[in-house]
């Protein structure tokens, strides 16, 4: 109903303005801190303090021993880490890729861990981002079979020879923004031969763009004494879908050493 549309418009707003203001008393908190080293420990320890009590009462009639009886006959537990007290870090490294032809999936798990372990961080979080507009990242399984899988559905989720109009190379770029945002790249195309030139180096890849849009592009893995909250059979996988390519995947480690 047209109200029920009113009431979900107004829920949004608000949503939003508590993330504005959320971020706004977190940069400022950040700020603080940079002058103030001793007030990050401090605030840790008095919001660990903070959200036992708020799970306290939230959860009254959850024994100590952790577990209560879930609505449809399961158990839900619970469990937490204490709070942490460190130095704050935050780091920013990369993964280089050499890709192979067509679709290729890659385990980089190792590699974010070996990262983590000589960034010293204890607790926090590790943000993973696919620096590029053809490629993914995601977690899952790591296995031969499931890869040969997840090729085989990508193309038939996005055919490459589907008629995509992206892929009407002789036809871009339109006029307006996307002329403008070639010429921002280093590519003069008011000189025909240029434009020829850029037309020839631009792949026949809509589908990899649109696989990209739906697998996502980056990945936040929470880290507790010092290694990363992912399942035994979880991995972080990078996945080009055009290559064959150089690639990079940027790694954000933020937490308290």
């Amino acid at each position: 109903s047209s109200e029920a549309a009113r009431m979900a418009r107004r829920g949004g707003a608000l949503r939003l303005s508590l993330l504005i203001a959320t971020c706004q008393a977190i940069a400022g908190f950040q700020a603080a801190c940079s002058l103030r080293p001793g007030l990050w420990s401090a605030a840790l320890q008095h919001s660990g303090a903070a959200q036992r009590s708020v799970a306290a009462r939230s959860v009254p009639r959850l024994a100590r021993g952790g577990r209560r009886e879930g609505l449809a006959g399961g158990m839900v537990t619970m469990a937490s880490s204490p709070a942490a007290t460190g130095a704050m870090t935050i780091q920013y490294k990369t993964i280089n890729i050499k890709t192979g032809p067509g679709i290729t999936v890659w385990e980089i798990t190792s590699h974010i861990r070996e990262m983590l372990e000589e960034s010293g961080v204890k607790n926090g979080f590790v943000n993973v981002i696919s620096r590029h507009t053809t490629t993914a990242l995601t977690i899952n399984e790591y296995e031969g079979r499931l890869r040969d899988d997840m090729r085989e559905f990508f193309a038939k989720l996005a055919p490459p020879s589907h008629p995509y109009l992206h892929n009407v190379i002789h036809e871009r770029p339109n006029p307006g923004e996307d002329t403008e945002r070639v010429v921002a790249n280093g590519w003069d195309i008011s000189d025909p031969k240029v434009l020829e030139a850029w037309r020839n180096q631009e792949p026949i890849n809509a589908h990899s763009h649109l696989l990209s849009m739906m697998l996502g592009n980056s990945e936040t893995i929470p880290v507790a004494d010092g290694k990363m909250m992912i399942g035994q059979w979880q991995n972080v996988l990078f996945l080009d879908l055009d290559g064959d390519r150089e690639r990079t995947v940027g790694v954000q480690i933020v937490g308290i050493q």
